[in-house]
C-alpha cells in the first residue's frame, strides 16, 4: 500500500498523512476488538520515505484517544525527532530494532490481546491445524518459547528479530503476539486473525473433546492454494478488509482522522 506508494511519483507528504491515518484507525479498532491492554502495547509504522525512524504515540495515551496527528516520530536510536510526548521504554526497545533490521517491518503490532496470549500460557502455544484460517495464519506464524522479563533493552528487540525470520507472526511464550508486515492493512488483518484462530481453539480445547487434526496432504494442499490466491480487483483481501473496518470507523469515531 503506502511503502510500495513511494518513489512511484506519490507526494510523500500525502503519504505520510494517510499513515498516520491508517495508524491512528488500527488503535481506534484495536479497543473495539478488544485488543488492548490499558495504556500499554504497541502499534508502530516505519515513516514512509525514511530509514530511521517509526510513529509511535506519545506514553499515557489511552488507544481510544489516538488520533493521525498524535503520533511521534522517534529514531531508531531512541531520539524523539519530531513531536510531543514520552517515549516508552519497551515500545522502542522492542519496534526500533525490528524496524532497522527486517525490510519487511513497515508495521510492528504488539498486543496482549487476551485469546493469543492465552495461548502462550500453554506449554505448547502452537497454532493446531485444526480449521482452514488456523492454516492461513500459521503459514505466517514462528514462535518465541523463552520470556526472559519485560523488554527495556533494545536487544531484546534484535532477538526477536532473528526469532521471526521471514514470518510475519510470532508468538511470544508468555507474554503475547508481534505482528510483522510491510503495510497497516496487512498487519491488522493478521492481527484480528490471529486472535480469532486463538480463540476458537481455545474454544475447541474448552470442549475436553479429540481435536480434528487435518491431515499432512490437505494441510500442504490449502497453504499451497492461499499462497497463490489472486487478489480481487486489483487489491489483496487484508486490503479490501481494512478498507471495510475504516469505513465503520468513518461513522463511529470519525476523530480519529484529526
Amino acid at each position: 500500500m503506502l511503502q510500495e506508494a513511494i518513489g512511484t511519483g506519490v507526494d510523500l507528504g500525502a503519504a505520510r498523512w494517510q499513515a498516520r491515518l491508517d495508524l491512528a484507525a488500527a488503535h481506534r479498532l484495536a479497543v473495539m476488538h478488544g485488543f488492548n491492554e490499558g495504556i500499554f502495547n504497541h502499534l508502530t509504522f516505519r515513516v514512509p520515505g525514511a530509514n530511521d525512524r517509526y510513529y509511535q504515540i506519545p506514553f499515557g495515551l489511552h488507544w481510544s484517544e489516538v488520533t493521525a496527528s498524535c503520533f511521534m516520530e522517534v529514531g531508531y536510536d531512541g531520539t524523539l525527532l519530531h513531536g510531543e510526548g514520552l517515549i516508552e521504554r519497551s515500545c522502542y526497545a522492542i519496534h526500533a530494532p525490528i524496524h532497522r533490521l527486517k525490510e519487511q517491518a513497515g508495521a510492528v503490532f504488539h498486543t496482549h490481546m487476551p485469546f493469543a496470549s492465552a495461548l502462550t500460557r500453554l506449554e505448547d502455544q502452537r497454532i493446531l491445524p485444526i480449521g482452514q484460517t488456523e492454516l492461513a495464519i500459521s503459514m505466517h506464524t514462528a514462535y518465541d518459547d523463552s520470556y526472559g522479563g519485560p523488554a527495556t533493552d533494545p536487544a531484546e528487540g534484535e532477538r526477536l528479530a532473528g526469532v521471526i525470520g521471514d514470518k510475519k507472526v510470532l508468538m511470544m511464550a508468555n507474554h503475547g503476539v508481534a505482528i510483522v508486515a510491510p503495510t497497516i492493512a496487512q498487519a491488522y488483518d493478521l492481527l484480528y486473525y490471529t486472535e480469532r484462530v486463538a480463540q476458537v481453539q481455545i474454544y475447541a480445547m474448552w470442549t475436553q473433546r479429540p481435536l480434528h487434526v487435518l491431515p499432512q496432504n490437505v494441510i500442504d494442499d490449502t497453504i499451497a492454494e492461499f499462497k497463490n490466491s489472486p487478489g480481487y480487483g486489483g487489491k489483496k483481501p487484508y486490503v479490501w478488509h481494512f478498507e471495510a473496518l475504516k469505513r465503520m470507523l468513518d461513522r463511529q469515531e470519525p476523530d480519529y482522522k484529526n
